[in-house]
Formats: structure tokens, C-alpha cells, sequence
């Protein structure tokens, strides 16, 4: 124990305390009694000190893995929208278990608490009607949904998830600071900080009996199939997304891939006969669960928000024919009106016959001439807030006496629309912040799912960290750290799977093979942007190499070479004039500025930086569907990315960094085909680069051969292709003659050996297209009869043939079948999008059905 009080007295530690500011409570120090709290001993005994050189190696290992896993946040600014990679401390917060059991039955007394209030808002109305509610502060809410009235879930709880937002205050108590009950977010991050946890200091977690998360996600699990009525034998569940603009997306893909269902969006679902299908490749596929991430608002464009372009027109009617169930119920956002807290204690006595066991933190409601007095006269110790949470808060203390008399003017014209809370003196948490250990107020957020008539609650949640030290407000969009909650307990818990159900609890549908449309032309294009950006480094590299290997010297057949590829690097990739234009001759002698905007312009079509961003946007809206190996390929190319956009000037160092990119795309699209199964999704996947690759092989191969060349110049151009694909070594080994053209054209365009050859993709996306889910027919589809006849017309070709030159030298033939082959693979592309990947246009509706709410000028709903 000695050693242990020589560490408490070290250096760290002092200028710790020396920080915390005085009659502020702290989750480590004991003020009173001037050591280190029983909770957090055993933490820095593990780690035998808490001096930030501990912690170098877990903080660069904990944002290595954030950033390889591809855990983000969306941020939207006024001027941009961009990712932002999440943060987190690799110190965590310790919590007792005596302190978590008050504040487990406290949230898990609350949940039940608006639970009863959501069925009785949308049911009896018995405290509006004994006026325990005011009416203006349930009617006024955007938040209330009239076409919701008297609709249930089938069972008896309908508020399934539920989160709250907590604090200590300095006098030991935790304060409930806001409820979170429409789509709570913040548990998938919750999981991610814990498995990041387990990799960085997996010593201390084996050696601190800390509670285990897994049990919240298997009842998670139970309560969503409970879901279903009893004459249901299976449920097929969903988790709707408003898709990868959402600020947490991340955690809708992660929850969905950890929880095993698919990701769809609003437009993969359709209402048909009253109830909910999801539009697959194998067709239409019964929804019987909907995890939603979607707002209330936003969920059905027909009976709530008719501009909605995330919801499902008719899905309301849906749920009143209890043909579809909702996890959380639609109408849910009234819960999270700050002006219930200002109630909330005559509530729970008049529902619960009980007292809070939580206190939430002090509100008043301005809608009441006594609270707007009170409101106004401590103005600049309140927070000021609208009830409606999408609206921003106002913190008068940091407001200009303009400001602050221009806000009160709004309150006093519409008080039923604020409320002011007080801002509490609240615990710090010992932070690492720039190489130091500083205390940092928190914030916690814990989550509670319904269970077997019972509320379970993640034992411990999501911390919440600001940068600075100057308000506890700060939030993700002002750079908010995370970290991990630990909940010390008694006993180890016990280890379980997430994948077994608890007995007698429905199973659920298979998912093999059910692919949302969406989802489907999303991959598809992953493969053709993936293929495009390889097959411009390759040829860019190409180009390069002879750039730099070329002198003043050169001969004249080796400038003729490279200004044929440079007109070819146009035409592939589609970026005219290029080395098309007037001034082309200029551009052949100093073709350098130009090859730079062709890797890194952002705004011209076709530029590599511009097909490695599509690509990104096509991954991520499927990121559900990329195993942790494949998206850390992924977030490489991400990286790679970002060097492209200010490449060096020097060609040499551009041919280093486009060889990495190559290697990356590479690992990529053979991961891919390892670790993703080979259904329906995959096969579209793999179509997509096969199409591209052969529309790409083609372009750059009619480019070589439509001008008649000298013969030496032919030859190099023949060299030129072999070594862009990868083929030049497999040629000298199978043809030790001197090199010919109808060698070239054997192994590159006819050769269904060669995975470089253009008869080998042909073959392949023959094979995929046969795999592809299709209605019983005896003929053939219009995909298959377009690529058997692109075959039949390669595998009739030979070598000689399209070899020899014609009328003015050039090779017809050659030009024929590529032409025709191109034609075909557009049509093929063309007819994939049709059959596959049309969407039926959503149904929204022209007149509004809901009575209009005035809202002050600055909300927008």
C-alpha cells in the first residue's frame, strides 16, 4: 500500500488538484479527505499512475482505431457539412456501484414515468383534463402529433428505448439534465468506446470487475421481436436511417451490423394493402419491426411533414392496422419538451403516486406569469431554451445587454414557447487534454430498452467531455470528447452471445439474400468508381514513368507513344478537351500542368480526386455492409485521398503515392471478395467493376489502335498496354518471339484466362448475371441476351483476324468488335439499372392535413 500513497502524492497529482476550482465536486479527489476516491484506486493501481506518459501509447492507439473503423460524426455547419472522427479518452469514467444502483432505479423509474405520460397524451389526456399539464405546452409542441391519437403497439409498454442525460452536482446528487426519447442516440457509441477500451488497456478491464454491456443489446434484441403479435410465427426487423447525411449515421450502420438487421432507408420501403414491404432485389419482402433513426416529423410525408423526402408515405396508416411496429412509436419527440421538467414532479405523483427518485434539474416553464417573472428577473443565471429541441439554446451570460433584451422580447411575445433552466455547479472527471490530466465537467448519458414488462438499463453509458473548461454545455459540434463509463460491481457478470434468444421469444427471419434496391445500385457503383479509379492511376503511372524515364534525347517514336496515351488518358477518363484541345501541342510538350488537375482538381469530372470522393459517398451510404478489415482499406484510401488533393509537383513522388493508392484499391477489392458473401450484393458489386474495367480496357485499346502508326511506334504502344495491365510479364513468358500485335490482342482482348483481358470480364459478368435473383422465366432476361451475344461475338473472334490492317492501315475488325462490344456494355448497364435499381417515386402529399402551429420567425419545422 506504501507504493500506492507515494503514487497519490506524485507530481500528476498535484497539479490535478491544484485545477479543480473550489466547492466543485470531483469524480477521483476526495476534497474531504484529501486522497484518491475507493472507486479509482484500483484503476491506477492497475495502471500503477495516472501521469499522461501513461496514457501516450492507449490515446495514439485509441484514435488509430477510431479512425480505421471509420467511427464519425456528422458535422453540418452554417458554410459545410463534413465528417468529423469521434474522440475519445482513454481514462474512463468510474463509477461506483452503490452510486449507479440509486441511479439505475431513479432512470428506470423515469422511463416508466413517460412511458405512462406518452399513452396518456395520446390516449385519456387525464392530465390535461385535471390541468396538471397546461395545454399550451402539450398543443404549442411541434412535437405532438395529432394523427398519432389512440394509436398503440401491441403490447403494454409503448416508449421501447429511452435515454437520459445526466449530471452530479456538487452536492453529490445526480441531476437529470434532459430526457431523450424519440431516437436516442449514443448507444452504438457507447459499444464502440467500450471495444476500443477492451484493445488499449485490456489489462485493467480483465482486472476490475467492471458490469458488462452485452446484456443491454440481447435485451435490446428480446423487446424489439416481443414486438410482433402473438399470430406471427417470425419478424423480419428493420433500422430506418435518413441515410449517411444524418450527424450519426455511424452508429445507425454500426447498430444495425452489431444487432444483425438490414440498414434501409425511407425510399426502400413502400406501404402496399396497409402494410410495410421492403423493396429487395428478390422483390418485395414483409416488414413486420421498424428500428427507427428517423424524427417523428420526417417518418410518413403523407400525415406528418408532406416535404419529407426520409419517410414512408402511409406508414402511420400502418401502424393504426398494428401491420407494422415501431421502435420508438411515432408521436414520441412531446416526451422531450424541456417544459415537462418544470411538471414533471406533480406528474409522477399523480401517475405513479411516487416522488422522483432523480430530481431533474430546476426548470420553469415561462408560460406561467409567476415562472416568466422569475425567467426575467434571473436572466443572465439561466439557460434560456425553446421546448421544441431542434431550436438552439441561449445562454444570456455570454449575450450582449442588446442581445439580451432582443431575446426577451420574443419570450415575452410567445412565453408558452421558452423555458429557463438553471445552470447547475456540476462534478468534474479527470481528462487528458493536450499531454495533460485536467478536470473537465461531464455530462452522461444512459439508455433504458423495454424488456418483459421491465425497463433494462446499460449499466454505465455515454460520457460526454468538453474541450474547454468554460461551460458544460459543449456538445458534439463543438468538439466534445467521449469516454468510456465504467461500473464497478460486486461479482463478474455473466458472459453471454448476442445471437441466442431467450426462450419462448419469436425468431427472426433470415436475411440472406434480402438486399434493398438502394443498397444494391449502391455497390453496384462502388465496383465501377472502385475499377475507374484504379484504371486512371494505373494508366496516370503508366504515363509517368515514361515522362520520367524520357530525355531531350528521345526519340520521335517514343513522343509519338506518349502523346497517343496522353489523348487515350482523355478519352478513358472522359475529362475534354484534355489533351484533345486546340492547344494540344502545347499540352504534349509540357503535359505535367495538366496531368496534376487530372489527379487533383475536385471540381472536374472525372479527376481522380473526384472519382475517389464518388467512391467514398457510394461506401459509406453501405456501411453496414463492409466487414472491420475491408473499411479500414477504406478509410486508407480516405487518407490517400487527402494527400491527392495537394500532390507534390515532382511526377516521381506522384508515381509513390499513386502505386500506394493502387496497392490500397487492390487490398480493397480482394478483401471484398473474402470477407463479403457471395450474394446478390457481391455479384453486383463485382458486375460493376467488370463493366467498368472492360469499358475502360476498351477505351484506352481503340485509342492505340485508330491512327495508322509506324511500326516501332506500334510496338511501343503494344508494350505500353501489356505493362498498364499487369500483363507484360505473362506475355514474354508465353510468347518468347519477338512481340506482335495479334499476341498482344490474344492475351488482352480474347484470353479468358487473364483477368486483365477484356474476354475474361465478359466472362465473368456472364457468370454474375446468371446469379442475379430473377422472376421464373424459360427465355432468357435482357441482361443475359446482351452478354451472350457480346460473348458469342468475342469467343468467334481469333487473334489473325484482328490483327491485320484494312483500309489505311488500320485494323477494322478490331474497331468493329470494340465498338460493338462498348455498345453492349452500356445497353447491359442501362438495362441492370432498370430492372434492379429503379425506385417507384415517392407519394407526397399537396395539401397539409394537420392543423398549422405558429412558430416564432427563427424555428423552422
Amino acid at each position: 500500500m506504501s507504493n500506492f500513497t507515494n503514487e497519490t502524492n506524485s507530481e500528476w497529482l498535484q497539479q490535478y488538484q491544484q485545477q479543480l476550482k473550489p466547492g466543485f465536486l470531483d469524480e477521483m479527489w476526495s476534497e474531504e479527505s484529501l486522497c484518491i476516491k475507493p472507486a479509482w484506486q484500483l484503476l491506477i493501481q492497475q495502471l500503477h499512475s495516472l501521469s499522461p506518459s501513461v496514457f501516450d501509447k492507449p490515446r495514439l492507439e485509441a484514435k488509430r482505431l477510431l479512425q480505421e473503423n471509420g467511427t464519425t460524426y456528422n458535422v453540418h455547419s452554417q458554410t459545410n457539412q463534413y465528417l468529423r472522427s469521434w474522440q475519445l479518452d482513454p481514462l474512463p469514467l468510474v463509477l461506483a456501484e452503490h452510486d449507479w444502483q440509486r441511479v439505475e432505479k431513479g432512470i428506470q423509474q423515469r422511463a416508466f414515468l413517460f412511458d405512462c405520460i406518452l399513452q396518456d397524451l395520446y390516449g385519456e389526456r387525464r392530465l390535461l383534463k385535471q390541468n396538471v399539464i397546461p395545454p399550451e405546452l402539450v398543443f404549442a409542441h411541434p412535437g405532438f402529433q395529432r394523427p398519432c391519437d389512440q394509436v398503440r403497439l401491441a403490447i403494454s409498454h409503448q416508449l421501447m428505448h429511452f435515454a437520459v442525460d445526466l449530471a452530479r452536482g456538487a452536492d453529490g446528487q445526480f441531476w437529470v439534465l434532459a430526457d431523450r426519447a424519440q431516437n436516442p442516440s449514443g448507444a452504438g457509441y457507447a459499444l464502440e468506446c467500450r471495444m476500443i477500451m477492451n484493445r488499449i488497456i485490456p489489462e485493467a478491464l480483465r482486472s476490475i470487475t467492471v458490469h458488462r454491456l452485452y446484456h443491454f443489446y440481447q435485451s435490446w434484441r428480446n423487446g424489439l421481436q416481443a414486438l410482433v403479435s402473438q399470430h406471427s410465427d417470425e419478424a423480419r426487423i428493420v433500422v430506418l436511417t435518413p441515410g449517411p447525411d444524418s450527424d450519426t449515421y455511424y452508429e445507425h450502420a454500426y447498430l444495425a451490423t452489431y444487432l444483425g438487421y438490414p440498414l434501409v432507408q425511407g425510399d426502400d420501403l413502400t406501404v402496399r394493402d396497409g402494410k410495410v414491404w421492403l423493396k429487395s432485389l428478390a422483390g418485395l419482402q414483409r416488414v413486420d419491426i421498424i428500428l427507427r433513426r428517423t424524427d417523428d416529423l420526417a417518418c410518413d410525408p403523407l400525415e406528418l411533414q408532406q416535404e419529407s423526402q426520409q419517410g414512408v408515405p402511409g406508414l402511420l396508416q400502418a401502424v393504426r392496422n398494428q401491420t407494422v411496429a415501431i421502435n420508438n412509436p411515432l408521436g414520441t419527440s412531446i416526451l422531450e419538451n424541456p417544459g415537462l421538467l418544470a411538471f414533471l414532479p406533480a406528474i409522477a405523483k399523480n401517475l405513479l403516486g411516487e416522488s422522483l427518485h432523480l430530481p431533474s434539474i430546476a426548470t420553469w416553464w415561462c408560460g406561467q406569469k409567476t415562472a416568466l417573472d422569475y425567467v426575467l428577473t434571473h436572466f443572465e443565471q439561466l439557460v434560456i431554451k425553446p421546448i421544441f429541441s431542434h431550436e438552439p439554446c441561449y445562454y444570456p451570460a455570454m449575450m450582449t445587454a442588446n442581445e439580451q433584451q432582443q431575446l426577451k422580447h420574443k419570450i415575452k411575445q410567445m412565453p408558452y414557447f421558452y423555458v429557463g433552466q438553471q445552470q447547475p455547479q456540476l462534478a468534474t472527471t479527470p481528462t487528458l487534454i493536450d499531454d495533460k490530466l485536467q478536470p473537465r465537467y461531464y455530462q452522461l448519458r444512459t439508455f433504458l430498452v423495454a424488456e418483459g414488462g421491465a425497463y433494462v438499463a446499460l449499466p454505465g453509458g455515454l460520457t460526454r467531455i468538453a474541450n474547454n473548461n468554460e461551460g458544460w454545455f459543449q456538445w458534439q459540434t463543438n468538439g466534445g470528447i467521449s469516454k468510456d463509463t465504467w461500473i464497478l460491481s460486486h461479482e463478474v457478470d455473466r458472459p453471454i452471445r448476442l445471437q441466442p434468444l431467450t426462450p419462448g421469444v419469436m425468431t427472426a427471419l433470415s436475411y440472406e439474400g434480402i438486399l434493398p434496391s438502394r443498397a444494391a445500385e449502391s455497390l453496384f457503383w462502388v465496383g465501377r468508381y472502385i475499377e475507374r479509379a484504379e484504371g486512371s492511376s494505373r494508366l496516370l503511372r503508366t504515363i509517368m514513368d515514361r515522362i520520367n524515364n524520357q530525355d531531350e534525347c528521345a526519340s520521335e517514336a517514343d513522343q509519338q507513344c506518349l502523346y497517343v496515351l496522353l489523348t487515350g488518358l482523355t478519352l478513358m477518363t472522359n475529362t475534354q478537351p484534355g489533351f484533345t484541345g486546340k492547344d494540344v501541342n502545347q499540352k504534349y510538350k509540357q503535359p505535367n500542368p495538366e496531368l496534376l488537375s487530372l489527379v487533383r482538381d475536385s471540381e472536374r469530372v472525372g479527376s481522380l480526386v473526384q472519382v475517389l470522393a464518388a467512391f467514398l459517398h457510394a461506401a459509406f451510404s453501405v456501411r453496414d455492409l463492409w466487414s472491420s478489415d475491408t473499411w479500414r482499406t477504406i478509410d486508407d484510401i480516405d487518407d490517400i485521398l487527402g494527400q491527392l488533393y495537394c500532390p507534390p509537383t515532382d511526377l516521381g513522388d506522384l508515381q509513390n503515392c499513386l502505386d500506394e493508392l493502387i496497392t490500397t484499391i487492390m487490398a480493397f477489392t480482394g478483401l471484398t471478395a473474402e470477407s463479403m458473401p457471395h450474394e446478390s450484393g457481391w455479384y453486383l458489386f463485382d458486375l460493376g467493376r467488370r463493366i467498368e474495367r472492360s469499358l475502360l480496357q476498351i477505351s484506352l485499346t481503340q485509342s492505340c489502335f485508330n491512327q495508322t502508326l509506324e511500326d516501332t511506334v506500334d510496338h511501343l504502344l503494344q508494350e505500353a498496354l501489356l505493362v498498364n495491365n499487369e500483363s507484360l510479364i505473362t506475355h514474354r513468358r508465353r510468347y518468347r518471339a519477338l512481340q506482335q500485335r495479334e499476341n498482344t490482342l490474344a492475351l488482352l482482348i480474347l484470353d479468358e484466362t487473364n483477368p486483365r483481358a477484356l474476354a475474361y470480364q465478359i466472362y465473368r459478368i456472364q457468370r454474375l448475371i446468371d446469379h442475379l435473383p430473377r422472376h421464373q422465366q424459360r427465355e432468357y432476361s435482357a441482361e443475359q441476351r446482351i452478354i451472350l451475344a457480346t460473348a458469342t461475338r468475342l469467343r468467334l473472334a481469333t487473334a489473325n483476324t484482328l490483327a491485320q490492317r484494312g483500309e489505311g492501315g488500320l485494323p477494322h475488325l478490331l474497331l468493329e468488335l470494340l465498338e460493338e462490344c462498348n455498345s453492349n456494355l452500356l445497353e447491359l448497364a442501362n438495362t441492370l439499372h432498370h430492372t434492379y435499381f429503379s425506385h417507384t417515386e415517392q407519394a407526397q402529399q399537396l395539401t397539409s392535413m394537420s392543423a398549422e402551429v405558429s412558430l416564432p420567425s427563427e424555428v423552422n419545422v
